[in-house]
């Protein structure tokens, strides 16, 4: 097991806002890495960061992927070496069919003899998907329109996947099936960067995690330490501890009086 991805210091802008300040990490071949934090810390510019969506980024730092440079590549080169991104919202092409949409995510593949036995790995994964493979994609669920969007994206076979807030707007029941399936399709190959706000599901399912906060990387480590972590588990799992609770609900006591 070798370093998949590795970035370096990386420092991206919007305008005279720094989005990320010197971020570092390193994504290890046949695991899962989360990357929690609230909304807004940055998490989902370190993906469109590596994988070259936003113009003339990185502003500093180096970014590699199988040890070779990608920093400053067109995005289409990176998907072709084998990078592949689910963006947050799903993004289909909802006036497509579910089997054209993910017909386009092997647009860039030189290689199409196998598309049977990849439209069937698909299906195995998203059964519901193979009932509607003649359906528009606007006319899906959230929940199916999430699994055509992962589907899509696995038909480039990736040998890296970015997942952006998988879990976003799926009830509690979609959001255990799709980080099953999430884990299946590690087990079987593929190398993970999951960006997510539910830290518990992320967690259970990850290898390796870290934290960012306001565009810095703030905890670090093994996803079971960090699920251990009482910081971790108050601040991103819901989880306090008696002497918080009780602290907390001092202070909501004083606040009903005031």
């Amino acid at each position: 097991m070798g370093t998949l991805l590795e970035l370096k210091n990386i420092e991206t802008c919007y305008g005279l806002i720094y989005a990320l300040r010197g971020v570092s990490l390193s994504a290890e071949e046949g695991t899962i890495t989360a990357i929690l934090g609230s909304n807004g810390a940055g998490k989902s510019t370190i993906l469109k960061t590596v994988v070259g969506l936003l113009d003339d980024q990185p502003d500093k730092g180096s970014i590699e992927f199988q040890g070779t440079r990608i920093d400053g590549k067109e995005t289409e080169d990176i998907v072709r070496m084998g990078i592949s991104y689910v963006p947050e919202g799903r993004e289909v092409f909802e006036e497509l069919s579910v089997k054209e949409n993910l017909l386009m995510g092997a647009y860039l593949r030189k290689d199409k003899g196998s598309m049977k036995e990849d439209f069937d790995q698909i299906y195995k994964y998203f059964p519901a998907l193979k009932a509607r493979e003649g359906q528009w994609a606007g006319t899906l669920s959230g929940g199916e329109q999430q699994m055509l969007s992962i589907g899509r994206a696995l038909m480039n076979h990736p040998k890296l996947l970015f997942l952006d807030e998988p879990s976003l707007g799926l009830s509690p029941l979609l959001v255990k099936e799709i980080f099953r399936i999430i884990k299946t399709i590690n087990g079987e190959g593929t190398t993970l960067l999951l960006v997510e706000q539910n830290a518990r599901m992320a967690l259970a399912i990850s290898d390796f995690a870290l934290i960012l906060e306001n565009g810095r990387f703030v905890m670090k480590g093994n996803a079971d330490e960090l699920t251990n972590d009482k910081d971790v588990q108050e601040f991103y799992m819901g989880i306090r501890s008696e002497a918080s609770t009780k602290g907390y609900q001092r202070w909501k006591r004083k606040k009903r009086w005031r």
